[in-house]
Formats: C-alpha cells, sequence, structure tokens
C-alpha cells in the first residue's frame, strides 16, 4: 500500500497538471511541483508514525504529478525540432539517474537521510528557474507579447533573427484563440480523436509493461528466483539503466525516429519478461534450478535496459508534440492521469500477481509488450524532424 500512494498523488497531479501550467506558466507550474515536494520529502523525514509518512509520500507523488507534465511540455515548446527528442530524453536520463541514485545510495544510508537528499534537487530546480526564460508560447498565448520576444531571443541568442519565427508563433496562436475554450468533452472530437488515442495507447502500454511493478519490488523478484542475495542484482540494475542504454536511446531518437526505437525497445521488454516468466516456470517444475536465477536477472536487465532505451521516454516525447496548444492543457492531464492511474494499478497489483503466479505475471507483461508492437506499427506516426505545427497538421490530414 505505502509503495502506490505516490501513484495516488501523482494521479492527482496529473488531473490538475494542465489547469496548473496553463494558469501560472510553465515556470510556475515548475516552481508549485517543487514546493510540494519539498513538503513531502521533509513530513517523510520528520514523521514519527505512518499518517505523516503516508502524508509525505502523497505530497510527493501530487509534485511529481504535475512535474510529469509540464517539464515535457516546456522542452517541446522551447526546443529546436532537429534536437527535441534528444532533449526530451535527457529529461528522462535525469529520471532514471536519480532513481539509480537513491537505489544504490539507499544501500548504505538510512530512509530517513535518504528523505533528506530528495530535497536536494529540488532546491536546485527552484534556483535555476530564476535564470531560464519562459516558454514563448504560452507568453504568446497570454498575450505577453514582449516578454515573448524577449524569451525568444533568449533561447535563440541575442543577436539571432527571430522575426519569423515570432510571426509564425503569433498567427498559430491567434488561430487557437479564435477557438472557444477547450473542455475535456472537445478531445472526442473527430480532429482530436487520433491523438488522443496515440497518447492514451501509449501510456497505457507503457505502464501495462509493468515497469513499476518490477521496479518497486525488483529485490523482491530476485529473492523469489532463488538469488542469494538480491543486492548485486539490484546495483546491477540501477546502474543499467543509466548508462549507456538511456544515451544510446537519446541519440537514436533523433537519428532512427520515434517509431523504430519504440518498436526495438518493445521487442527488448517482452524478451525480458519472457525469460524471467521463463526463470519462475523452471523453479515452480524442480528444472535447472542453478539456471533459473541466472536467467531471472538476465531477464530483468534485459527489461530494464531495453525500457530505457525506448519506452521510457519516446511515449512522453510524443505527448508532448501530438496535441495542439488549445487543447494541450486538458490532453496532458487526461494522458498522464492515465499514465500514473496505470501505475498505480500495476504497483498495487504486483505483489497480489506474483502471489498468484510468478510466471502468469511475467506472462501478462509480456503480453501487454507484444501488443505495443503492433500499436505502434499500426497507428503511432513519425514525428521526427518536424515541427510540432507540421505534426499536428499530419495526425489531421
Amino acid at each position: 500500500m505505502f509503495g502506490s500512494i505516490l501513484t495516488i498523488g501523482a494521479m492527482l497531479g496529473a488531473a490538475t497538471s494542465g489547469l496548473i501550467t496553463d494558469t501560472f506558466g510553465r515556470k510556475g507550474a515548475m516552481r508549485m511541483s517543487a514546493s510540494f515536494c519539498i513538503t513531502g520529502w521533509l513530513a517523510v523525514y520528520f514523521s514519527m508514525g505512518a499518517l505523516l509518512l503516508d502524508m509525505g509520500r502523497f505530497f510527493t507523488g501530487y509534485g511529481i504529478g504535475i512535474f510529469s507534465y509540464v517539464v515535457l511540455v516546456f522542452i517541446a515548446e522551447i526546443a529546436p525540432k532537429s534536437i527535441r527528442g534528444g532533449l526530451t530524453t535527457l529529461n528522462q536520463l535525469m529520471i532514471v539517474s536519480g532513481s539509480s541514485v537513491a537505489f544504490l545510495l539507499g544501500t548504505v544510508v538510512t530512509w530517513r537521510t535518504l528523505a533528506l537528499t530528495g530535497l536536494v534537487p529540488c532546491i536546485v530546480l527552484l534556483i535555476g528557474l530564476v535564470f531560464i526564460p519562459e516558454s514563448p508560447r504560452w507568453l504568446a498565448k497570454v498575450g505577453r507579447e514582449k516578454e515573448f520576444e524577449v524569451a525568444l531571443r533568449r533561447l535563440q541568442g541575442k543577436d539571432a533573427d527571430v522575426s519569423k519565427e515570432a510571426t509564425e508563433f503569433q498567427i498559430n496562436i491567434e488561430t487557437l484563440q479564435s477557438l472557444p475554450k477547450a473542455k475535456m468533452s472537445d478531445l472526442f472530437q473527430s480532429k482530436y480523436i487520433r491523438s488522443l488515442i496515440i497518447g492514451v495507447g501509449l501510456m497505457v502500454f507503457q505502464q501495462f509493461g509493468g515497469i513499476n511493478g518490477i521496479g518497486f519490488y525488483v529485490s523482491e523478484t530476485f529473492v523469489s528466483a532463488g538469488l542469494s542475495s538480491s543486492k548485486i542484482g539490484t546495483i546491477a540494475y540501477a546502474c543499467i539503466q543509466v548508462f549507456p542504454i538511456t544515451i544510446v536511446g537519446a541519440v537514436l531518437m533523433d537519428k532512427s525516429g520515434r517509431r523504430p526505437v519504440l518498436m526495438v525497445s518493445a521487442s527488448g521488454t517482452f524478451l525480458g519478461c519472457f525469460l524471467t516468466g521463463t526463470s519462475f516456470f523452471l523453479m515452480s517444475n524442480a528444472m535447472l534450478l542453478d539456471w533459473a536465477p541466472v536467467l531471472a536477472v538476465g531477464g530483468v536487465l534485459i527489461y530494464v535496459a531495453s525500457f530505457s532505451i525506448g519506452m521510457g521516454a519516446v511515449p512522453w516525447v510524443i505527448m508532448s508534440e501530438i496535441f495542439p496548444l488549445n487543447v494541450k492543457g486538458v490532453a496532458g492531464s487526461l494522458v498522464v492521469l492515465v499514465n500514473w492511474l496505470g501505475a498505480w494499478a500495476v504497483s498495487y497489483t504486483f505483489n497480489f500477481l506474483m502471489s498468484w503466479s510468478p510466471t502468469g505475471t511475467f506472462s501478462i507483461y509480456a503480453g501487454f509488450s507484444a501488443m505495443t508492437i503492433l500499436f505502434v506499427a499500426k497507428i503511432v506516426p513519425e514525428t521526427k524532424g518536424k515541427t510540432l505545427e507540421e505534426i499536428q497538421a499530419c495526425i489531421n490530414s
């Protein structure tokens, strides 16, 4: 239950992320998120019982839920199209780096000390936000024209000619502002429905491939598979998801495209789940007992390496690219909510499923990975090398 409280907070954060981001701006939303995370970590550190622990976990989750939307939107809106995918994957690299550092620190420090380390990135972010400009697209949308041009010039260089891009932004903003304010029900109109299916579908397949169950309970999984000590496997898990796998994914995304990276990644997660499920099958039937733990560790490491190369970052990249600015707030909230709902469902049910059948659990996750390949091949468009406006025009054509 404690492991899933964070995802409950994240679901609420996701549900409000679009409204907060559109109302307070991209930087304002990040400041608010950091404040909730700081409150949450301090509550965990000072807790003397379950109530404050749970509240801290919830507040941290709420901040993360907003972060998971606003950071990607901000990157997509300020980045040149040639490096947009790589920069968004850099965000994923920082996430898995933080996760890995937490895994490693957790083996040598107490949980209270670990909670204090969570304050560091929040404080660094709050300081860093002082030195970066707001999203020009958001500034144009809310009519702050002078700040819009200043922000655009800061992003592209003091001597850069931003007049052409500024004119294009203004035309698109004026077109969007002529439309009525978007509601959740508007997403089901024919002009938005394909984008909605792509965004929601990718998040469903990302989460129901099992990443949060496997990640949250990796130590227990290794022990269940017969490994005498989970520490070596956990350290290997923490290291392999960062270097060089996520970096390779960042490079490939803007070189080979989003679709190929997604399909290769999903194929790898299928293989990892198949191998891990096979190891539990061998264990339950007392077959090749010396090899079963090796197969389990190998399967989990293949899974996390494959996930890190594509399925971790690419769905978020595509989510930030496919929705027009006038519905981006409500659409983003819905898509991120679906993601965190899936994360909660997987983390909450993982132990129950493992008690039922470890082989069956990993077979279910393998099935979702196989369906991901088909979904990407049939539904998901390539967005590499296109502006946000070109992507939306392509989807609607």
